[in-house]
């Protein structure tokens, strides 16, 4: 299942939460979270609320603690697993950040499943500080789709994803989110990809009410059990559908290399 590319959203995907609201509310600073939520970008808003933390006292040491305790559905990280062992290359675009993901990623045992991680810089500064960065800086380089939100383009990331794919020989890709962000990647997946809306959440509504723009099959999820279920399905019908592929293109092979010198078989048309 090499050629297969598994692309995760990560709050309420690889999480059952998400990952800002998460740290924010259980360090007791969710009041001032709603003061300023419709002041600035969220991205910034976040950054913003990392400050705050700091200044009332809290610690990495805290943030990384609270992260350590956040909600994922017992089959998330056996699916995770199954997927990087049967050979399928696994990605993550997100827009959380850095710090968050990969503090969760490592303590549950599956940072090393993924080749990729797409999501918003973050790093300690020299204060002890978390810092959060947009992916964009939307100030200087706008990224240009109303889609999205300032600081992150989901689709075009994809679209950068299908042109190093097509590089590495590799063909098809399942999406799995559940956001708004989620809605403009999905739209960028070809025919023969699938995406994977989890079930009530504003990307299945998306999708739903625009299918006739989503050339990928479309296959719904409502927790992690059903995730893997499904996911595991999708990578069986992918890979069933390559073999028979290569079985056909070899069949011609061999028909051809079985004709007449300059002749061609009878059930290949003569091109003019």
């Amino acid at each position: 299942m090499a050629g297969i590319v598994v692309v995760f959203d990560f709050d309420k995907t690889i999480i059952d939460v998400d990952s800002d609201n998460w740290v924010v509310d259980e360090l007791g600073a969710t009041d001032l979270f709603n003061q300023l939520l419709s002041t600035m970008p969220w991205n910034s808003l976040m950054d913003r609320m990392m400050e705050e933390l700091h200044v009332q006292g809290n610690t990495i040491a805290d943030i990384v603690e609270v992260l350590k305790r956040v909600p994922i559905h017992p089959r998330i990280v056996p699916a995770i697993k199954s997927a990087y062992a049967l050979g399928c290359d696994l990605r993550v675009i997100s827009d959380a950040n850095v710090f968050f993901i990969e503090t969760i990623l490592k303590h549950v045992g599956i940072r090393d499943c993924f080749s990729e991680i797409n999501t918003n810089p973050g790093y300690v500064d020299e204060e002890g500080r978390l810092r959060i960065l947009p992916y964009v800086d939307f100030q200087k380089s706008p990224h240009g789709c109303n889609l999205c939100p300032p600081n992150m383009c989901k689709g075009i990331i994809v679209e950068r994803n299908q042109a190093t794919m097509a590089k590495e020989g590799k063909k098809r890709m399942i999406y799995l989110g559940d956001g708004i962000g989620d809605f403009c990647p999905s739209l960028k997946l070809m025919e023969g990809d699938f995406v994977m809306p989890r079930k009530d959440f504003p990307a299945w509504n998306l999708i739903n009410e625009n299918r006739t723009l989503v050339k990928a099959g479309v296959q719904e999820w409502t927790d992690g059990e059903e995730l893997e279920h499904i996911l595991l399905q999708l990578m069986n019908t992918i890979s069933v559908e390559e073999s028979q592929l290569l079985s056909v293109d070899y069949c011609k092979f061999q028909t051809m290399s079985k004709a007449p010198h300059g002749a061609l078989p009878r059930a290949l048309p003569v091109p003019y």
